[in-house]
């Protein structure tokens, strides 16, 4: 099978979102050997290697030095590592993608056939962000032989950047969250019983990573302005302090939860919550979990995230500030039988449009394009499965 180098800066064990969602299904095509960020330990730099699925080898390089990330001190040690495993594994030659433009300086060291950027988010604009990493992304948007974005947002802000530019908007795995799907009596069914089941009603929920492009203030104004409304906050904290959390008696913070006990919480929510700040963090968001929630059925509040407003305006309910946030819940939360089964109905439609096997088969094929010109050798291998250009048209892609 033909190789695929990733360098990604969320790890694979990490919460389940795009990256695993795509590699999980191109592994099916390809062999995939996903490179985390280092982890910092004593004693000489090692490479952690383990298979996460068939078809993926994740390696999580082990080094001494304290930068964070792909950080330049990092990569004299990073680069010896990483070579070594690939030759040692009878890799020649590969595709390699980044998720992070700080990844950049590893390529060099790769028998390169292409190279991918899939632009997730728009990094710089994150908490912590390193200073480079503009920079950054301006050379490998110049190196790049393809490039996908997360979203229309993306798409639109770097579509003049690259000459072959892909939207791969967020996609969702339909049968995962249908209500339909769920196994009463599981081990998942049970862990979100006990996480919630005595909560009263009305549960409103959300789940991702709590970070700060989520509206604290606002999680906060809705609990006490609502205090007989239960909120549940399933997600790790990264990169805010726990303690600056607010805390309420209605106020759950469940912390980090498999992917596979996802669905069994949303069930057991009345109202699905993305009370999203509205900062530079936020601008170019395409929240994976909008689509997710609407295959569980579940009413949907949002701030107006600029994606969620364009791509489901319709179907998601909008608030601009705590006041509205309060009245759009207390709508959908008194909906009728009717009102809700035609939501329900629009919902189903947009989730029917979207799946992660299909954002998969296309990326696939604009991989093998992309490969074909850069490398003009034989490609058998790398035989298309599906042709990309429906997809691609409907996202906004550009060849």
């Amino acid at each position: 099978m033909p190789v695929l180098v990733v360098f990604s800066h969320l790890r694979w064990s990490f919460v389940w979102q795009r990256p695993q969602h795509l590699m999980s299904r191109l592994a099916r095509r390809w062999r995939v050997v996903f490179v985390e960020e280092p982890v910092h330990d004593t004693g000489p730099a090692r490479l952690e290697v383990h298979d996460a699925m068939p078809g993926v080898s994740v390696l999580v390089p082990h080094t001494p030095v304290l930068a964070a990330g792909f950080h330049d001190d990092q990569l004299a040690l990073l680069e010896p590592l990483v070579a070594r495993h690939l030759h040692a594994a009878g890799v020649r030659e590969a595709v390699v993608w980044l998720y992070t433009p700080m990844a950049l300086p590893l390529v060099k060291t790769l028998a390169l056939r292409c190279l991918a950027y899939d632009c997730m988010d728009e990094l710089a604009a994150f908490k912590d962000a390193p200073r480079q990493l503009r920079q950054r992304e301006n050379a490998l948007l110049k190196r790049a032989d393809v490039v996908f974005t997360g979203g229309p947002s993306l798409y639109d802000a770097k579509r003049e950047l690259h000459p072959n530019v892909h939207c791969i908007p967020s996609s969702v795995d339909a049968a995962h969250f249908e209500p339909a799907g769920l196994v009463a009596g599981s081990e998942h069914a049970l862990a979100a019983a006990a996480l919630q089941g005595a909560l009263p009603g009305p549960r409103l929920g959300y789940y991702g990573v709590i970070d700060e492009r989520l509206d604290l203030a606002l999680v906060a104004a809705l609990a006490d302005a609502r205090p007989e409304w239960q909120i549940v906050m399933v997600g790790p904290v990264v990169k805010i302090a726990p303690e600056s959390l607010p805390r309420r008696a209605n106020l759950h913070w469940l912390g980090m939860q498999p992917y596979a006990r996802l669905p069994y919480l949303l069930a057991g929510w009345d109202l699905a919550l993305m009370p999203f700040a509205i900062n530079d963090a936020t601008r170019f968001i395409s929240p994976t979990k909008t689509l997710e929630y609407m295959a569980g059925e579940k009413a949907t509040v949002s701030t107006p995230v600029r994606d969620v407003v364009s791509l489901y305006g319709d179907v998601v309910s909008i608030a601009r500030d705590s006041a509205g946030f309060v009245e759009a819940c207390e709508t959908l939360l008194a909906e009728s039988v009717a009102a809700r089964c035609q939501r329900v109905m629009r919902m189903l439609n947009a989730v029917s449009a979207h799946s992660w096997e299909r954002s998969a088969d296309c990326v696939h094929d604009l991989l093998v394009q992309a490969t074909v010109r850069a490398t003009p050798a034989r490609v058998e291998a790398l035989a298309p499965a599906a042709p990309a250009a429906a997809l691609a048209a409907s996202a906004g892609g550009r060849a």
